[in-house]
């Protein structure tokens, strides 16, 4: 079996690293990884995690998403610029109130998210256009399908990658390449305890003292408890990942986390945008009680399964 090239960026932790370890040790050896990263001194987690497998199954390289320099010349690298799957995986995060946030701390969240996939892209299609070969797979988010409050900036850059793929798809099936967009839910990562560690320690004095309370004391008790509760780890997204780029006519959308899909939904089921927006309000401002009562259940019975899992691992059943 002849492998293929994958190239994914954002390598350096939580669904970058995860994705490419567990690529660069499929056992039927179907992957040659090129792990990127934008800062090289940051690549020690991943030559850890990926042991044996480095420098066989999986290379590391520079690049930066936000440099088209820097994305040319790690292409230029790869023999034949020969890319079968593209992974884009880098990205930042930013939540807060938009008061407290400076135009330019919103233009790097576009730089990267949106902007930085988007070069990506660019320099991988016409390859694949002459090939009329190629998988380009996007880590997008629910966020990308439904806006969540204090995340404004970076839902708006998700809903950008989103309505990018959907309208490239159209032309790129025509030369037999894939889009795929993966739509996590809350992921457990560095790059998302960073962000609430930040935004707790954050100055919140140019908005009203009503917003900065809800968000402080309503938005980040919240999402603490999301977190805990419906969470996946990198490697369970690693593994859907996977499973669709191993698909043969693999999905344009593929959500992660299925608790989320009525959530998602709700928007397509009113077309007015009132049930959603009403629901979500309700939520946060009326029934929060419920809620983390909710949250508390799932927890329970999430920790439950994943007990009954192992023991029947240690049962020798699968």
């Amino acid at each position: 079996m002849v492998s293929k090239t994958v190239l994914i960026t954002g390598c350096s932790s939580g669904i970058g690293l995860a994705l490419a370890v567990k690529l660069a040790q499929d056992k039927q050896r179907r992957f040659k990884v090129i792990a990127t990263m934008r800062n090289l001194s940051k690549k020690e987690k991943l030559e850890a995690a990926a042991g044996p497998v480095l420098h066989k199954t999986l290379e590391i390289k520079q690049l930066d998403v936000c440099d088209e320099k820097s994305i040319r010349n790690c292409i230029n690298s790869i023999p034949q610029r020969h890319i079968d799957i593209l992974i884009n995986n880098a990205g930042v995060g930013l939540i807060g109130p938009i008061e407290c946030q400076s135009i330019e701390e919103m233009k790097v969240i576009m730089e990267t998210n949106f902007f930085g996939v988007v070069r990506m892209i660019k320099e991988v299609l016409p390859d694949m256009k002459k090939r009329k070969s190629g998988h380009i797979v996007v880590i997008s988010s629910v966020m990308g399908l439904q806006g969540i409050v204090f995340n404004d900036i970076y839902t708006a850059s998700k809903f950008a990658i989103e309505g990018f793929c959907e309208s490239l798809i159209v032309q790129a099936l025509k030369f037999n390449i894939f889009v795929s967009l993966i739509e996590p839910g809350p992921v457990v990562t560095e790059f998302e305890v960073k962000v609430y560690e930040d935004a707790e320690k954050a100055d919140y004095s140019q908005t009203d003292p009503e917003t900065a309370e809800i968000f402080t004391n309503v938005y980040l008790k919240n999402s603490k408890a999301i977190f805990s509760s419906l969470g996946q780890t990198p490697e369970d997204v690693a593994e859907h990942t996977l499973k669709v780029i191993t698909t043969t006519k693999p999905p344009f959308r593929h959500q992660t986390n299925a608790i989320y899909t009525p959530m998602t939904a709700l928007k397509h089921a009113d077309p007015t945008g009132v049930l959603m927006a009403d629901s979500f309000y309700k939520l946060v401002f009326r029934y929060d009680t419920l809620l983390h009562i909710s949250l508390k259940a799932i927890r329970l019975i999430r920790w439950q399964a994943h007990k009954m899992r192992q023991g029947a691992r240690l049962l020798g059943f699968r």
